[in-house]
């Protein structure tokens, strides 16, 4: 549990291991945010609920952390769900994980539920793991004193956070942009069936993206547009600019998953391209040697030319043997001229 308690003139930051130590703290300064790395811990969860009056129905949210991004009012205090993303490097080692011919894990995405409370003069966050987060920003201009942050009420510093939530959302879009271009430089390279599982978990991560980012982007829009007590009107103004940055991700999503349907496009029609190519070399291949079996298949009938009525003079004639193969080049060369001629045999 880290603890950030501040004013306009003078912070604090500390961690704390025992809840009861919030008692000397809140109320010291005009904000005091609380951050807490974890919700496996029931009995702490439900002391700080009991400290700070948190209603056991959010409570039970904070614990189940599937929940979609929303925003509920309870006495005086706003519940809101938000949903941080990022590029991990913990994926599991499934082939549709891995670059091509690499035995080594890609990044992938990763999904973490954010729990806010606030209240007259605190701002609670609950994570699920809190190794690393995007909200370190927020930290560093609490303590350099840098903006509005130390200046405002709890409502700004919850706007903070919800900033820093959605701007986290870019540095992922960009991963994916950077990785689709990967794969669309690799399918013009050749036609390799990994890059295809790739596309289908690359498309699956958007589509994960696109179900955290929808939610943050309706209850962006009910926290400036309905009348929380929790909120001042100034503040709005800038959850306005939040609201913006959700539009944004969400068009931005949706232009990357029809980029992925055309690179999907794109491979079946290169495969089908390339069989084409194939049939096309066997077919010609097979035309070639059709009329060269017939002629062959003409004088190996191995008939006696004595006692046969119908004689072939061919089989006792001296220069028989190379005057076939003479006409078989002659039909060979005469073939591949037509196939020249038609471009079959041009790229």
């Amino acid at each position: 549990m880290q603890v950030f308690s501040y004013g306009p003139a003078e912070i604090h930051e500390r961690e704390i291991t025992d809840v009861s130590e919030l008692e000397l703290i809140v109320g010291q300064q005009p904000v005091t945010w609380l951050n807490v790395d974890g919700v496996g811990h029931a009995g702490t969860v439900e002391q700080i609920g009991r400290t700070f009056g948190l209603h056991p129905l959010a409570l039970e949210d904070v614990v189940h952390v599937h929940q979609r991004a929303k925003v509920e009012a309870y006495d005086g205090l706003l519940f809101i769900v938000a949903r941080m993303v990022r590029i991990v490097d913990r994926c599991d080692a499934s082939a549709g994980d891995r670059h091509p011919h690499s035995s080594t894990p890609v990044p992938c995405l990763d999904t973490e539920q954010l729990s806010i409370f606030l209240g007259s003069n605190f701002v609670i966050t609950f994570q699920e793991e809190g190794d690393e987060d995007c909200l370190e920003p927020l930290r560093e201009r609490l303590r350099k004193n840098l903006g509005r942050l130390r200046h405002a009420g709890p409502d700004y510093l919850a706007y903070g956070i919800l900033d820093a939530v959605t701007d986290g959302y870019f540095p992922v879009l960009e991963w994916y942009s950077d990785e689709l271009d990967r794969v669309e430089d690799a399918l013009d390279a050749n036609y390799d069936p990994q890059e295809l599982r790739r596309i289908h978990t690359i498309r699956s991560d958007l589509l994960t993206l696109r179900r955290a980012a929808w939610p943050l982007r309706e209850a962006l829009q009910n926290l400036q547009r309905d009348t929380h007590s929790g909120i001042m009107p100034e503040t709005r103004i800038y959850l306005r600019d939040c609201y913006d940055h959700t539009v944004q991700i969400l068009d931005v999503l949706e232009t990357y998953r029809e980029i992925c349907a055309d690179l999907r496009e794109f491979y079946f029609s290169t495969l089908s391209q390339r069989t084409n190519e194939i049939m096309k070399v066997l077919t010609i291949i097979s035309t070639i040697f059709i009329p060269l079996s017939f002629v062959a298949g003409i004088w190996g009938m191995n008939f006696d030319p004595d006692s046969s009525p119908w004689n072939m003079p061919e089989l006792r004639w001296r220069y028989g043997y190379p005057s076939a193969l003479g006409f078989m080049l002659l039909v060979v060369a005469a073939l591949f001229y037509f196939f020249w001629r038609r471009g079959w045999l041009r790229r």
